[in-house]
């Protein structure tokens, strides 16, 4: 079966946003997998989307632009990853140091504080960038690193929650091809962006080897909720660098 059929793609866009969409069933474990490759081209789907939003109120007050805008990104996604940010903070500081405890967090549905905590603070750093700066470079440059960095940490690290959602889109992820696509991201962020674009590059690649290292020394592993939180810090990261130059 190709690996990139357009079929996987709207599996990919349903996952990780509320857009209308074909109904689309996987078919198989693979199938999901399959679907991980087309996730920074559903990046970059949202990044045009805010862009267009940034546009259109381009006249507007800076505090309310970033505000419209920052709210038009949390829809999009329908605080997917907001919600994996909560869970693996509650599960950081309230499991310490045992491995099950966290991961037993990880799947209460409550909010703690810290979870809360945390989804106010990302938010925040969000809205403070996009304040600061404004573009397409920003918009489409944290969208797309940020979901290639699932990509990259599917591809290196076990996951470690049986049956958990991205249990089969980390077991069963093409490895070549997700090479190619990490690849092809960094090589079209250099060519399109430049300076800007080494930097957005640089500071994901760095989040994605630090979290990763604390992820294998508190849990041996990720989840889909560490996933959801690289995603959103990954994005406040990328945003940041970018507002520092």
């Amino acid at each position: 079966m190709n690996p990139i059929d357009p079929k996987h793609f709207w599996i990919a866009l349903q996952f990780l946003t509320r857009l209308p969409t074909p109904k689309q069933e996987a078919a198989e474990p693979s199938d999901s997998a399959r679907a991980v490759l087309w996730f920074p081209v559903v990046g970059f789907l949202i990044g045009t989307l805010l862009w267009i939003t940034d546009s259109l109120l381009g006249a507007a007050d800076p505090m309310v632009r970033a505000a419209v805008v920052l709210a038009v990104w949390v829809l999009l996604s329908g605080a997917l990853h907001l919600d994996g940010l909560a869970d693996t903070t509650d599960a950081w500081v309230g499991g310490h140091t045992d491995r099950e405890r966290m991961l037993a967090i990880m799947k209460d549905p409550y909010l703690g504080p810290m979870g809360a905590t945390a989804i106010v603070l990302v938010l925040l750093a969000k809205f403070a960038a996009l304040t600061a700066l404004s573009g397409g470079a920003m918009l489409l440059l944290a969208p797309v690193l940020s979901r290639t960095l699932i990509i990259g940490l599917f591809l290196t690290t076990s996951y470690v929650r049986a049956g958990g959602i991205g249990e089969a889109m980390a077991s069963t992820l093409p490895g070549t091809h997700a090479r190619y696509v990490i690849l092809t991201v960094a090589v079209l962020a250099l060519l399109l962006f430049g300076w800007t674009g080494l930097l957005a590059v640089s500071a994901a690649a760095a989040w994605l080897f630090l979290f990763r290292a604390r992820l294998m020394a508190r849990l041996g592993g990720t989840t889909g909720d560490t996933a959801g939180a690289m995603v959103e810090i990954g994005e406040a990261l990328v945003l940041i660098t970018l507002t520092l130059v």
